[in-house]
């Protein structure tokens, strides 16, 4: 059942090129129909395989969105924590306005599924989980901005969440509309976000150290060595090795995003260092 072949080649597909098929199709079709509005059926006809293909690959539905909307997500936080590795402060205000906006534009599909539904079926947690996790990353950054400006950096949570949410949202309403381009709409974020509408720039433009920055999507995530050719594997191995590669993959990325928390802080260290040399001096 699974080697089926497809229409105008004689060539059958492996199990792992099935499974990738599948959801590639049910990516699209959760993007344009969300998860309720999206059936097996349409799934299974779109791939020209019975359902019990489908089936067989992800159990049911809510395996296949759990899978689809994992992968944005990581996606996501990796374009955005390898952002906010940058220095200083408003240089990572800068890059992480722009590694959203990036990924919007890279993969609108993915993230109209994030935006639009908030469905127990995904497993890893709604838009609004995502949104507090980015916050998270970016609190200290904010802690340490409020010490040297002489506020109280117990409020930094609050003012994650208040930042991050006006990115999102944000790059919600670009989703649709796409102008200006990019590097201006960040440059209005970082503008009102950095300086307060009491203090707009009224020709905000982006720094010369972000300008025209591309993010990789999976720079922060190391290569998986290639499993053995499909010719030797059953289909049924094929799918649990490739279960295991997404699990070694999550474990690597949980490693990757661990290191460059090490970075962020031995960057804050230094920040700290300059800035209490410089008050030294001023004295």
């Amino acid at each position: 059942m699974e080697h089926m072949a497809e229409p105008g080649s004689r060539r059958r597909m492996t199990g792992k090129e099935r499974r990738e098929q599948l959801i590639g199709i049910s990516r699209a079709l959760f993007a344009e129909k969300g998860f309720d509005g999206t059936s097996i059926e349409e799934i299974a006809a779109s791939a020209q395989v019975s359902k019990p293909v489908v089936y067989e690959h992800f159990g049911a539905k809510e395996g296949i969105y759990a899978v689809v909307v994992d992968r944005e997500m990581q996606r996501l936080l990796s374009m955005v924590t390898q952002a906010l590795s940058a220095a200083p402060a408003r240089l990572k205000l800068e890059r992480a306005a722009l590694a959203l906006l990036q990924y919007i534009e890279e993969s609108s599909e993915g993230f109209r599924i994030l935006v639009r539904d908030s469905h127990a079926a995904s497993g890893t947690g709604t838009f609004a989980s995502l949104i507090s996790e980015i916050a998270i990353q970016v609190e200290d950054v904010l802690a340490d901005a409020a010490k040297l400006q002489g506020y109280d950096p117990r409020f930094a949570p609050m003012y994650a969440q208040m930042l991050v949410g006006m990115v999102a949202l944000v790059g919600q309403w670009w989703l649709d509309v796409r102008r200006p381009g990019r590097e201006e709409v960040a440059a209005h974020l970082v503008n009102l976000a950095w300086n307060g509408l009491a203090g707009l720039d009224p020709t905000p433009s982006i720094s010369a150290e972000s300008r025209d920055l591309v993010i990789p999507p999976t720079s922060t995530v190391p290569a998986v060595p290639a499993p053995p050719a499909p010719s030797r594997l059953s289909d049924k191995e094929w799918r649990e090795q490739e279960k295991a590669r997404e699990r070694q993959l999550k474990e690597m990325q949980k490693a990757r995003a661990k290191e460059l928390r090490e970075q962020e802080k031995q960057l804050k260290e230094q920040e700290k260092a300059r800035a209490r040399e410089l008050r030294d001096q001023a004295r």
